[in-house]
């Protein structure tokens, strides 16, 4: 029962970014944002949908049970939800989950922004692993965070191309690491 109630808070929150995002689709690309990645979004949506499925059919149908420290987990994935929010707000009108580049902007460095370079995609990735390992629902890890690393290896570089062609980001990386993290060279 805990596990339907979890995961359809889960549901309901991603719903309520979807929400959020469409809202800042339709504003941005009247600025004159352009959008990249269309065909790897539809795989990645499908990924994350199929996810949940996953969850439930491996938790009910293989009697799964919820670890012996769960609480741990559940405090865990309630700090990747700040991190969420975090990123959220820190990208302000900026934040989607498309791949949205307004031309001759600046990137945004604030929030977890000024350490990270995609925290968002770490916070999916921890995700990924917490919800299911707290389930014992390994099989489930096993093959989405796999899935998500290889959607990430598709979608990062996508990113990174239209930040590059269209802001200041290559600017901004010579300064830092080509790191995931946000390294200030002297």
């Amino acid at each position: 029962m805990f596990l339907i109630i979890f995961i359809s808070i889960v549901i309901i929150q991603r719903l309520v970014e979807l929400w959020i995002a469409k809202k800042n689709e339709i504003w941005i690309k009247k600025q004159g944002a352009i959008e990249a990645g269309r065909n790897h979004y539809k795989i990645m949506v499908f990924i994350h949908a199929c996810f949940f499925l996953s969850l439930v059919i491996e938790v009910y149908g293989l009697k799964r049970t919820m670890i012996s420290n769960w609480w741990i987990f559940l405090v865990l994935f309630g700090l990747t939800q700040v991190g969420r929010i975090w990123v959220i707000t820190a990208l302000g009108r900026f934040w989607n989950t498309k791949i949205l580049v307004l031309p001759n902007t600046t990137i945004v460095k604030k929030g977890p922004y000024r350490w990270f370079k995609h925290p968002n995609y770490i916070i999916v990735t921890l995700e990924l692993f917490i919800i299911p390992f707290m389930f014992q629902a390994y099989y489930t890890l096993s093959a989405f965070f796999i899935l998500n690393q290889f959607i990430l290896a598709v979608r990062i570089p996508a990113e990174e191309k239209m930040l590059g062609l269209y802001t200041n980001y290559l600017e901004e990386q010579k300064v830092e690491s080509q790191l995931l993290f946000r390294i200030k060279k002297k």
